[in-house]
């Protein structure tokens, strides 16, 4: 495949000044500097490549680097239906100017991923390269495609593909942040479905890669995960903020919840490796919930009072007997993770993982609780939308958790696993409380309630 000839100093000059602009763009407000660019060509005239842009978050040669993926496409002639996604133009490309645009949101670039994916073809290098893998069973590129990016996602860049009747609509994921190592969102997601779960996307492929890391040396990952995109479904914080508004019981739908994500954890259970919980691993969970502990209550001045109560129910973690085994997880679990669907009911979304987290630690078996915590606080915040939430929350709640014991087998409210439940939602509200306390302050009542409640139960 041919690249087009820009240089890559041109290209790099204009993601420098562009790159920080965007959602995706983690080193907002520091200064930043390109130490490396590379391009690989998705197509064969060159028109859609993926760069791997290093840049360095701070002065001196010691600051922390990030490798970003970066989409463009590079076009002859200006396209006044990309005019928004325009990155910038360069002056000298082979002899004349060219205009450089956003990737995901030139129709040309996405067609000519999802190509690589269904032919499972490679381009590029041995230092950047590409390659498209199919899923087994994997769905076809839509002829009809028609092109969309969602708004509002923070880390990554998703793509609908819309297609004519008959044909199965697809979404892509553009992973921003590029990290070696298998990214759990296509390891898990694909796990599932090859198990013959239904509560996720049928997967469409991937594409993985190599590229030069953050220290100069080989990196190999997962740059993009091709899934079915589930047209008509709403998320499940929608539907519950309505039924919240509407002032509409929700028990039914949380205990369908709780059943849909018991099934998954019993399937991941299956399929993937788990590890025992051993008293050496749980000391080592309960050492990391002490320090989120310390970390909290010394960052925000409405927490200092609680320190000493909050070590008590995190440490309690170390002294559990008989805790369920560690095994893979969804890791980053709420409401907006999770579709419902009229004809496959509730569905589960984004197995990534919390997107600060390094990779290898995401990719680690964890307690299944953790989950089941993360969904707990999620019907908090839903029932904390209106001035009176009333009992909607706490009846949520319960609905919940009795629909995961009924497929789990067990209730995460006794034994063991109450005490491990307790320290993991008390340690997801404190990180709350952190997270509104430093950006959305009018919030930080959700979390700073939950906090007190938690360490008043009994449990």
């Amino acid at each position: 495949m041919k690249t087009s000839q820009a240089s890559d100093e041109a290209i790099a000059e204009l993601l420098r000044e562009w790159a920080p602009r965007q959602r995706w763009f983690a080193h907002k407000g520091v200064a930043t500097h390109v130490v490396r660019l590379e391009r690989t060509p998705l197509d064969e005239g060159g028109v859609a490549q993926l760069v791997a842009l290093t840049v360095r978050a701070g002065e001196g040669e010691d600051a922390p680097r990030t490798v970003y993926s970066v989409p463009i496409s590079v076009r002859p002639a200006p396209d006044e239906a990309l005019a928004a996604a325009l990155v910038g133009e360069l002056p000298d490309v082979d002899g004349a100017p060219a205009w450089v645009y956003d990737g995901p949101h030139d129709p040309t670039w996405t067609r000519a991923l999802l190509t690589l994916v269904a032919s499972e073809e490679g381009a590029g290098s041995r230092t950047f390269g590409v390659h498209g893998h199919s899923a087994e069973g994997g769905l076809p590129v839509p002829a009809g495609l028609r092109t969309k990016v969602l708004s509002g996602e923070q880390s990554n860049t998703s793509i609908v593909v819309s297609a004519d009747e008959g044909e199965v609509p697809l979404i892509a994921k553009v992973f921003r942040v590029l990290s070696a190592g298998d990214n759990p969102d296509v390891v898990v997601q694909t796990a599932l479905a090859d198990a013959g779960c239904g509560r996720v996307p049928r997967p469409a492929g991937w594409v993985d890669g190599q590229w030069t890391g953050p220290d100069g040396t080989a990196a190999h990952g997962h740059l993009a995960h091709v899934t079915e995109f589930l047209a008509g479904s709403q998320d499940a914080w929608r539907v519950a903020t309505a039924a919240v508004a509407e002032g509409r019981d929700f028990s039914a739908e949380a205990a369908e919840l709780g059943r849909a994500t018991a099934e998954v954890h019993a399937v991941l259970a299956a399929e993937l490796p788990t590890q025992p919980a051993t008293p050496e691993r749980l000391a080592a969970l309960a050492d990391g919930l002490l320090e989120r502990v310390a970390w909290a209550t010394t960052a925000v001045p409405q927490l200092h009072g609680v320190a000493a109560a909050a070590r008590e129910r995190v440490d309690a973690v170390r002294h559990v007997t008989g805790a369920p085994d560690l095994q893979r997880v969804h890791g980053d679990y709420h409401l907006g993770q999770v579709l419902h669907s009229a004809a496959r009911g509730w569905v589960l979304l984004d197995f990534e993982g919390e997107p600060l987290r390094p990779l290898a630690e995401r990719s680690l078996p964890d307690l299944a609780l953790r989950d089941v915590a993360g969904m707990l606080r999620s019907f908090d915040y839903a029932a904390s939308t209106v001035a009176d939430p009333g009992s909607w929350g706490a009846a949520a709640r319960a609905a919940f958790l009795d629909g995961y014991a009924a497929v789990a087998g067990s209730d995460p409210r006794v034994g063991p696993s109450a005490v491990l439940l307790a320290a993991l939602e008390l340690d997801k509200a404190l990180y709350e409380v952190v997270y509104e306390a430093r950006n959305r302050p009018d919030w930080l009542r959700i979390p700073l309630d939950a906090v007190h409640r938690l360490l008043s139960d009994p449990s």
